[in-house]
């Protein structure tokens, strides 16, 4: 970091992740800077959801630690010791971090309303009325206040893909973790959770992306990192990582996702 320079929002340094004998994550060092989008490709198995889980300490690292705006997660410094953060330490950590995941985890008893202003309500403390207020602006931000009233079950999969977005802004996060966010809906609602993402992307939104919309990735990224056997083997600006990878992993990866759409829209 060069004099006079904002720290990064998010420091990991030398992240290790095992499960038993099976090492996911090898040795993760990482910087974002505020506001940056950075998106993070590589097969399926490479650690780029393990990563993902444990910045928010969903999965607590085996070794290396994680910085949050200059604060570790997890963890705190005591007497020259690293000791874990107490549960609600933890959660007031976890609330600067908004997590976008695979499948929508909406509450199936609340209205769409009620999903996003939970969190706040419960976790933050804030007001009732004022939390409603601001999950009614969110619903709106994503196109859906006209779904207000609405339980998850009569909503499609994009509807309540865009609702678990809203949900996750409205504890006010720093950063946004978005794991695979489209690759449970089908091909038709793909485009209107990416048309979200990107307004948060061009409002400077901090984002981390684990996404195989490759497209979208390249499209919407300032750095892509590629991830396979639990390291990141190749990063840089996203039309140097898609057109012009220069580690045979990355250009391998990415022919056999060329090839699979060739085939998948021949199929189609």
């Amino acid at each position: 970091m060069s004099d006079g320079a904002a720290p990064p929002l998010v420091q990991i340094v030398d992240l290790h992740k095992r499960f038993g004998s099976l090492e996911v994550l090898k040795g993760i060092t990482l910087d974002i800077a505020t506001g940056e989008k950075v998106s993070i490709i590589g097969p399926s198995g490479s650690g780029k959801t393990t990563l993902l889980r444990c910045i928010n300490w969903l999965e607590r690292p085996s070794s290396g630690h994680i910085l949050i705006d200059g604060q570790p997660i997890g963890e705190r410094l005591a007497g020259g010791r690293r000791i874990e953060m107490r549960d609600r330490e933890l959660a007031r950590m976890r609330a600067r971090i908004g997590m976008v995941f695979q499948r929508f985890n909406l509450f199936p008893h609340l209205t769409a309303l009620d999903n996003v202003a939970v969190g706040p309500i419960k976790v933050l403390g804030r007001p009732a009325a004022e939390a409603r207020r601001e999950a009614m602006a969110l619903l709106d931000k994503v196109g859906l206040g006209h779904k207000r009233d609405v339980y998850p079950e009569m909503l499609s999969g994009g509807q309540q893909q865009r609702i678990a977005i809203a949900r996750a802004l409205a504890m006010r996060p720093v950063l946004m973790l978005f794991d695979e966010a489209t690759s449970a809906l089908d091909p038709e609602l793909v485009g209107e959770v990416l048309t979200v993402m990107r307004q948060l992307a061009a409002e400077g939104m901090t984002m981390i992306i684990v996404s195989h919309e490759m497209q979208f990735a390249e499209d919407v990224s300032d750095r892509t990192i590629f991830m396979d056997h639990g390291e990141i083997v190749e990063q840089g600006p996203p039309h140097t990582i898609f057109r012009e990878p220069s580690h045979p992993r990355t250009r391998a990866f990415l022919r056999a996702v060329i090839e699979r759409q060739v085939f998948q829209a021949a199929s189609a």
